[in-house]
């Protein structure tokens, strides 16, 4: 497999692992995955999840689980197959699945967003749709995945009513996040933290396009001086995302905070290699208030 993409950060491309389940081809972000190993038996954990099948100690390291058909509403798999390990969220998942067919490389902006006769707010569990070799592959969304067995394995929504009403700030902050419940969560508690001049877009090439108008308006200071953005999104990451913003003159000095599932060690130095000020898993939306409030205070963003 060529992986010379993997060397370089915010091409706002990235690899897919196809994979199947009941004679269709589904997708996820190959760098959710640690590695593919063959099904082994598990230890069935009492008054869980349907979808959860057990747990299992590969090397020393306890791991969930998960019958990836039965999350999908298409029955139970049998004892055989493959595992899909990963590590998203900080946490480490097996997504049980019928068979591997191979790694794609695609753009961002080639995957297609499911519309409204396919998915909703609340139910969808498709990020996008990519075709491929004249065949269609599904690319999961696995955080909500997860996050429907397990609602605290997501945002840590109990921090958000932790945070006490506070003092309002005018500060003008562009927000990119795909999930339009994550997106919501977000706003939510950055208004909740004081934060009320907001831009909420669904991913990374609308949240530029928002930056590109105010700065042809020259009003780049008035609506946008910080901004959170997702890796994951389609028609552009945000890796591209903050790539553009960082090797620009005009807009270098606005401080971009990655939060995302996928903030791990590689992409922890990936993030710093094109200038990303912060980067923070998405289950520490806590955390969060407190990053925009040190680089708020950081860059005199007040006045």
């Amino acid at each position: 497999m060529d992986s010379k993409i993997l060397l370089e950060t915010g091409t706002n491309e990235l690899e897919i692992l196809e994979f199947t389940l009941g004679g269709n081809s589904y997708g996820i972000n190959v760098a959710k995955i640690r590695e593919i190993i063959n099904y082994q038996t598990v230890t069935p954990v009492p008054n869980s999840h349907p979808s959860v099948e057990g747990i299992f100690m590969p090397r020393d390291i306890m791991i969930t689980a998960i019958d990836l058909k039965n999350c999908l509403g298409r029955g139970i798999s049998e004892p055989k197959g493959l595992f899909i390990l990963t590590n998203f969220n900080q946490l480490d998942l097996a997504f049980h699945v019928d068979s591997v067919l191979g790694i794609h490389r695609v753009s961002w902006k080639d995957i297609i967003l499911p519309d409204a006769t396919i998915s909703t707010t609340d139910k969808s569990v498709s990020t996008g749709i990519v075709k491929m070799n004249n065949k269609l592959i599904i690319i999961l969304d696995f955080e909500k995945i997860v996050t429907d067995i397990n609602p605290e394995t997501g945002l840590k929504i109990s921090e958000i009513d932790e945070i006490q009403d506070r003092e309002r700030s005018n500060v003008p902050i562009l927000i990119a996040e795909d999930s339009p419940l994550l997106n919501k969560l977000i706003v939510d508690c950055l208004r909740k933290a004081g934060y009320n001049n907001l831009i909420h877009t669904e991913n990374g090439k609308k949240a530029y396009d928002v930056i590109c108008e105010c700065k042809n308006e020259g009003t780049l200071k008035e609506h946008v001086r910080l901004v959170i953005t997702d890796i994951e999104m389609p028609e552009m990451d945000g890796h591209r995302l903050t790539k553009l913003i960082k090797t620009d003159a005009v807009t270098a000095d606005i401080p971009v905070i990655i939060f995302s599932s996928l903030v791990n060690d590689e992409m922890r130095r990936k993030g710093e290699s094109i200038g990303a000020n912060a980067q923070l898993s998405k289950p520490e939306i806590g955390n969060l208030v407190k990053i925009v409030d040190r680089l708020v205070e950081e860059y005199h963003l007040n006045n």
